[in-house]
């Protein structure tokens, strides 16, 4: 027994002696390994808080020896270069992911690069979105090079040469890597690998499998437009049909059925519009109140949510022209535009409308100038070729030009075509918000009366609070933005627009401003000209779910005609989201997509919202499908597992359902297997 005492502790000794000597001679691998990790750490500790986790210790360790171990395929003198430059790829990754997690409560894609070009004209936005905390990960290549060139002084590499095997050295690192990865694979779940695959839980996956997993991952699914409709066709293929038999509705007659059937309709894209400005006042003047006296007069949906993803703004067209969900990767407007979609446009033609759109920017923005067409849009009308540039501001033609403008072309449509469906696509209240700071009429400030303690003497105090703030900004072009709408409508009036037409309008998605600004906003002291502390009895949490709710985006029916506004003029405040817009509106335009996702929030009493990232919403919670954590806004309800299941089942089921259609184009395909199955009947 002693015996065997003496060879245990020699084998440890000398595997001890080894790994000293290992790391002794490969310092650099050391330096790229240990940075690299911290770094992958660091990540989620400042995004996600998964301080205990150690799977994605595992994951991050796996990949980075695997791609540590490659560097002993060159030269002592070169790994410097290799290491280098996988350390820059790591530590962009880290800061990438973490400007846009701390904007969009979500990791970054590939995807994005293809798109990246569509935010060229918001470069100016990146100072407002960086925080300190974004570039603490670049430290890692500063040590990489203060190691290298310390071990250049010592004569590092040279000794190196006569004492290294690389062979030896890349089987050991392969080895090492082989057993993390197994360690971290005996810990996945089937759920686990079926998020990793699908991805568009990203919290979830970052949590689950570290970041450099979960972006070498994205890497092969931003690939997916080319190589997914060749892999997976018949499996989606039979889920489609499945899906849509089990789930088919009978369309059912409501008291708003073909209520504007043959109306025309203009539809206005609300650029960054949120609910809460039409409530909000600043001394005493309303954001929104062009918004809100629409709202008031027409039917208003107080409880609607936009369901974009990366693609924001063309996700929201995308969704409210189909029904359909956003692309889990890329956005469909440029990588997935080459598909069939039904679409309320196409729906329209059929009913011999003239369909059309129009926007203040360039046609190629989002590759609208393709995807419009692919829609069913007759004619977009875009910037420089349509538009004379006379008011140039932030990213294009301002909204009041582009409105007063477009009002002419809508004239000229209407002495052409009986009946008409045109989209208007605002601008101006676009990230980052500038130009209107010294032209509106809102005043930002905060005033309040001081009085001095010892003579009691009353001063007033001005204090501009929201001065050089994202969220004071948005205000600003907000309140314009809805002067212009105000504007717009009245100029439809004058022109006589608005007889025998619908007015539609909705936001195509939040403002994005960051949530640490809206706690400022809430809690602000005037006497301190700060914001309250945590310990402050008057201090209101603005918490994450806060934060989620207030996105709401507004979506109007308005019609100037008296007896359609008496029965139409209402306020719904059920849960409904993008995708129900077309359900819904076409049962009033006499129009039905039987491939909907959403429902007809008049024909059904099963009130729900799915977001592309696997959260959810119903009337009684908000469930955070990338935590399992939740929220019910009535306490006294009681929420079952099975409640829970239900709707989580839904939501995945419905996101698996819509990117299928999208990426193996099921809806042309199914049509066309269909009529050779006809036609071999025949």
């Amino acid at each position: 027994m002693k015996k065997f005492g003496h060879k245990l502790i020699g084998v440890f000794k000398k595997a001890k002696d080894n790994t000293i000597y290992f790391f002794k001679n490969n310092v650099l691998f050391t330096t790229f390994i240990i940075t690299s990790l911290i770094n992958g750490c660091l990540i989620r500790f400042l995004t996600v808080k998964n301080y205990t986790a150690i799977s994605p210790i595992l994951a991050d360790l796996a990949f980075i020896l695997f791609v540590g171990s490659l560097a002993y395929f060159f030269k002592p003198k070169n790994r410097f270069k290799y290491y280098m430059v996988w350390s820059v790829i790591f530590t962009a990754i880290c800061l990438i992911n973490s400007v846009y997690y701390t904007n969009y409560i979500s990791f970054t894609s590939f995807s994005l690069l293809a798109t990246s070009l569509q935010l060229a004209g918001v470069s100016d936005a990146l100072g407002t979105i960086m925080e300190l905390k974004d570039i603490c990960y670049i430290w890692a290549p500063i040590t990489l090079l203060f190691i290298h060139r310390k071990l250049l002084k010592q004569g590092y590499y040279s000794k190196l040469k006569t004492k290294e095997k690389p062979k030896v050295a890349v089987l050991k690192v392969l080895v090492a890597a082989t057993i993390v990865l197994g360690f971290f694979l005996s810990t996945l779940t089937g759920t686990d690998i079926s998020r990793l695959y699908k991805q568009w839980n990203r919290e979830y996956v970052v949590m689950k499998f570290g970041i450099y997993t979960y972006q070498g991952n994205d890497l092969i699914a931003s690939l997916k437009p080319q190589i997914s409709p060749l892999f997976g066709y018949d499996t989606a293929a039979k889920e489609f049909r499945e899906y849509y038999k089990e789930n088919k509705e009978e369309h059912k007659n409501n008291k708003y059925t073909d209520i504007f059937k043959g109306k025309n309709v203009i539809v206005i894209h609300a650029e960054s519009m949120q609910n809460y400005l039409l409530d909000t006042e600043i001394n005493g003047k309303t954001i929104a109140p062009n918004l809100k006296k629409l709202a008031e007069e027409g039917m208003y949906f107080s409880n609607f949510y936009s369901q974009e993803s990366v693609g924001t703004s063309s996700d929201t067209e995308f969704t409210y022209s189909t029904s359909l969900l956003p692309a889990s990767s890329g956005t469909v407007f440029v990588s997935y535009w080459d598909r069939e979609y039904p679409s309320i446009q196409k729906f329209l033609k059929e009913e011999d409308y003239y369909v059309f759109s129009m926007h203040a920017n360039k046609g190629n923005m989002w590759n609208r100038e393709v995807m419009h067409k692919q829609l069913g849009y007759d004619r977009f009308y875009y910037y420089d070729k349509d538009y004379k540039l006379d008011d140039m501001v932030g990213l294009g033609l301002s909204d009041k030009s582009f409105f007063k403008q477009s009002v002419q072309k809508i004239k000229a449509i209407q002495e052409k075509h009986d009946k008409y469906y045109g989209l208007l696509i605002m601008l101006t209240n676009h990230t980052p918000f500038e130009g209107f700071e010294d032209t509106t009429d809102l005043d930002l400030t905060y005033k309040y009366t001081k009085t001095d303690e010892v003579t009691g003497e009353q001063t007033e105090v001005v204090n501009d609070y929201l001065k050089n703030t994202t969220l004071g900004r948005y205000f600003t072009t907000a309140h314009y933005a809805d002067e212009a709408i105000g504007e717009f409508v009245e100029e439809l009036d004058k022109e006589g627009l608005l007889e025998d037409t619908v007015l539609v309008i909705y936001g195509d998605h939040d403002a994005k401003v960051k949530r640490g600004e809206y706690d400022y906003y809430y809690n602000y002291n005037p006497e301190t000209d700060s914001k309250r502390s945590k310990s402050d009895p008057e201090y209101k949490e603005f918490t994450k779910y806060d934060y989620e709710l207030n996105r709401k985006v507004p979506f109007i029916i308005w019609t100037k005609d008296k007896d359609l506004k008496k029965k139409i003029n209402k306020e719904i405040t059920t849960v409904t989201g993008m995708y129900d817009v077309l359900p819904t509106l076409g049962n009033m335009l006499g129009i039905e997509n039987p491939y909907a996702l959403g429902h007809d929030v008049f024909s059904t009493d099963d009130h729900y919202v799915v977001f592309p990232n696997g959260n959810w919403i119903t009337d009684k919670m908000y469930y955070d499908n990338q935590n399992g954590e939740a929220i019910v806004f009535d306490e006294e309800s009681v929420i079952s597992k099975d409640y829970i299941s239900k709707y989580t089942e839904k939501a995945e089921k419905e996101i698996a359902v819509s990117n299928d259609i999208i990426v193996h184009d099921l809806i042309k395909k199914t049509k066309e297997s269909d009529e050779v199955i006809k036609g071999g009947q025949k």
